[in-house]
């Protein structure tokens, strides 16, 4: 099994500490491995051969955390052209390489997941009820909460002889009352993502459903040198194509697997601190010359030698890097997102 670890995004939710120049999936978050190197580390458990997309801008960073992955294994695009893209980049590469039948997992780089075995167990599932049944198949999240954050996936009857089952219908971000109707309901579960399946069983359903993902990988494949100059420039040719609207939501011939792993996508500063192991009174430091008192429920990091003292405070974070200073409650840490696009602005005059 083939497992393509997608390494791109800029994490904005988290700044000061993620930035477009070193996004969130090279930043060790949750341990003394980065994002981006725990899921190698993972990827490693489903099989023998890993390939890593990302984007040039980062790719020597990527390059520097994965130094024991070979040279032709890291799939650099020469610029961002939507997941759909990235998608069928790899799929050109690896169907001049491999077997068009092996099964291929596509996997995040910036998930925080331990159970690494339920993982694996999960991924080879996929496949396998993907080879049985020659649909591209999922994995799905049980929801543990009415999130407004990730799309669901409804589930219908099972796939044959299979642990899979097939889609009944995708749903975007929902509002919380639709939220809590689909975890009530049982039968919804959380888009992590994540898909499985042979480059056969991908390009037979992009050439059904998708003539934009189809003409991406005709004018990829048409390129007799791949990952040269003409190749790239063929890329960046590419129109913006997101893989969810392309293929997801177009096919009514998709399966999921139900995850037996935990999954935890680092968005905000709230689900970092969920990540991390709080003291008694809720509360996380990382970092040195932090100073403290009363506070309950709080996330402080610093990445500078400076003193940092907060004091009778709760729900909130602090985060001190050379980047920014960054003071929230810990609730509307979203909020993140568009105080970075007002400090470009406010750059870019």
């Amino acid at each position: 099994m083939i497992t393509v670890i997608i390494a791109g995004g800029s994490g904005t939710r988290l700044w000061p500490l993620s930035t477009s120049d070193y996004p969130k999936h090279l930043l060790k978050l949750t341990g003394e491995r980065t994002l981006l190197q725990s899921a190698f580390d993972r990827a490693k458990e489903v099989g023998d051969t890993v390939y890593v997309v990302t984007e040039a801008g980062h790719a020597h960073h990527v390059k520097d955390q994965l130094d024991q992955l070979p040279e032709e294994n890291f799939l650099i695009e020469p610029g961002r052209r939507g997941t759909g893209n990235c998608i069928v980049f790899a799929l050109d590469i690896i169907s001049r390489r491999h077997d068009r039948d092996e099964p291929i997992a596509f996997v995040h780089s910036d998930h925080n997941i331990r159970d690494v075995e339920g993982y694996a167990r999960s991924l080879n599932l996929a496949a396998d009820a993907s080879s049985k049944s020659n649909k591209v198949t999922l994995i799905g999240i049980e929801p543990t909460f009415p999130s407004v954050g990730f799309g669901y996936i409804e589930r219908d009857a099972e796939v044959g002889e299979t642990d899979a089952f097939a889609i009944q219908s995708f749903k975007e971000k929902p509002d919380f009352e639709t939220a809590k109707g689909y975890v009530h309901a049982g039968n919804y579960l959380w888009n992590c993502g994540y898909f499985v399946g042979s480059v056969n069983t991908f390009l037979s359903e992009i050439q059904r459903v998708s003539p934009t993902l189809q003409a991406s990988f005709d004018t990829l494949s048409g390129v007799d040198e791949p990952l040269g100059q003409v190749y790239n420039e063929a890329y960046l040719s590419l129109a913006d194509l997101v893989i969810d609207y392309e293929l997801a939501e177009k096919s009514d011939n998709l399966a999921v697997v139900p995850a037996t792993f935990d999954w935890m996508d680092i968005g905000s500063f709230k689900d970092l601190h969920e990540a991390n192991e709080s003291d008694e009174a809720g509360n996380f430091f990382k970092g040195k010359a932090i100073y403290d008192d009363e506070l309950q429920n709080v996330y402080i990091q610093n990445e500078e030698e400076k003193p940092v003292v907060v004091i009778g405070l709760d729900n909130i974070v602090v985060i001190n890097t050379p980047n920014g200073i960054l003071v929230a409650r810990k609730d509307l840490s979203q909020k993140v997102k568009d105080a970075v696009a007002k400090i470009k602005n406010d750059q870019a005059k």
